[in-house]
């Protein structure tokens, strides 16, 4: 079973709240691998899941921790970076 882990800074001024986490939860849940996402000191929540996005309060600029595991778990992750890297509050 494949693993993965990386480290990336959320890029949208809102953090993971509203419109961003809802993007970002959609965007998990379309993976094949099972994702989860944890702000340090913080307990890990499941990326597909937006309620669970918005009670990590991560916020512009806080670096998040993305773990994926199962088939496709490197694509997922690197995917699921790229999104956090971008501005998900100009998305249209």
């Amino acid at each position: 079973m494949a693993e993965r882990t990386v480290t990336v800074t959320i890029a949208s001024a809102s953090g993971l709240h509203a419109r961003p986490a809802g993007i970002f939860a959609q965007a998990a849940a379309a993976q094949p691998a099972s994702v989860t996402i944890e702000k340090a000191g913080g307990s890990a929540v499941q990326a597909s899941s937006m309620l669970m996005l918005m009670t990590l309060g991560a916020a512009h600029g806080d670096e998040v921790t993305l773990r994926a595991e199962g088939d496709g778990a490197e694509e997922s992750v690197n995917a699921l970076a790229d999104l956090l890297e971008k501005d998900l509050d100009a998305q249209e």
